[in-house]
C-alpha cells in the first residue's frame, strides 16, 4: 500500500450562514476515509446543495444531521461562490456520482464492504450487477429495495446489523431519506453512511447522470427542473440565499 495513505487527514471545515462545510481536496479522500473506516464509529456524509444548506437553516432534525456528520461537502456552485462572497477559503465542490465512484474505489481498494438500501427492486439488482462488473474486489454483502411497507422495517435494520457493512448507501423510496441515516445509526456498531438519492438509477443505466462539462457550468439542475416545472419556485430560496449572504457580509465588516 502506499504510505501516503497512512497519513492523518481531517478537512478543514468553515460555516456558510451557521451551516458546516468541509474543505476536502481529492487527493485526501482515500486518507480521510481510511481513518473513518478505521475507528470503530459511525459516520454520516453528506453531499450538500444550495437547497441542503438552506433546508439546514430552518429545519431542526436536518440542520442536526448536518451538524453531526463526519464529512459534508458542497455540490452546488452557489455554495462556493457563498464562500467566496464571505471570503472564506473556497472548498473543493464535488460531482455526487465522482464522490460514489470515489468511495467504492476506496472501499475495493482495502477489502471493504458494501449494503444498498433503496430504489425500486429490479433498478437494485440492476445497480448491484454494475457495482459488482465495475469494482470486483468490493464485497456486496447485502441489499434491500425501498418503497416497502413499515413492517419490515425492523428486518431491514437486522439485516443490516448482522452484515456490517462498511458502508451503507441509502437511496430512493426509503422514509426520511437521509433522515433515516441519522434517526437508525443508533442500531448499527459502525460504518460509513452515505444519502445517494437518485444513484442506483444511474448505477442501473435508466437514468443519465450530468455531463462533467454541464456540473462544471452549475447548470447540472437545468434538466430536473424541466421534468419538474414546478421547482421553478426555488428562485426565490436562492434570492434569500443571496440576501443573507449580503446580511452576514455587513455583519463581518
Amino acid at each position: 500500500m502506499d504510505d501516503n495513505f497512512d497519513r492523518k487527514v481531517k478537512p478543514r471545515r468553515i460555516t456558510i450562514l451557521k451551516v458546516p462545510v468541509d474543505i476536502l481536496p481529492p487527493e485526501d479522500i482515500e486518507p480521510y476515509l481510511k481513518g473513518l473506516m478505521a475507528d470503530q464509529k459511525n459516520h454520516q456524509i453528506v453531499l450538500l446543495s444550495i437547497w441542503d444548506l438552506m433546508r439546514a437553516r430552518r429545519n431542526a432534525e436536518y440542520r442536526a444531521l448536518v451538524q453531526n456528520a463526519s464529512l459534508v461537502l458542497p455540490i452546488s456552485m452557489s455554495v462556493l461562490k457563498g464562500a467566496r462572497f464571505l471570503k472564506y477559503d473556497i472548498p473543493v465542490r464535488w460531482m455526487p456520482f465522482d464522490f460514489i465512484i470515489a468511495t467504492m474505489r476506496v472501499l475495493e481498494r482495502w477489502g471493504k464492504s458494501l449494503y444498498l438500501f433503496g430504489a425500486q427492486k429490479k433498478v437494485l439488482q440492476l445497480a448491484e450487477k454494475n457495482i459488482k462488473q465495475t469494482f470486483p474486489g468490493l464485497k456486496v454483502v447485502g441489499r434491500y429495495q425501498g418503497y416497502y411497507p413499515r413492517t419490515v422495517e425492523p428486518a431491514i435494520i437486522q439485516a443490516v446489523q448482522k452484515s456490517t457493512p462498511t458502508l451503507l448507501m441509502v437511496g430512493a423510496g426509503v422514509p426520511g431519506k437521509e433522515k433515516w441515516i441519522q434517526r437508525n445509526m443508533k442500531h448499527f456498531q459502525s460504518g460509513l453512511y452515505l444519502w445517494v438519492s437518485d444513484c442506483f438509477d444511474v448505477f442501473a443505466e435508466k437514468k443519465k447522470r450530468a455531463s462533467k462539462e454541464t456540473f462544471r457550468k452549475g447548470l447540472e439542475s437545468v434538466p430536473y427542473s424541466v421534468r419538474k416545472p414546478w421547482k421553478i419556485f426555488r428562485i426565490f430560496i436562492f434570492v434569500y440565499f443571496k440576501i443573507l449572504l449580503v446580511i452576514y457580509r455587513i455583519r463581518k465588516m
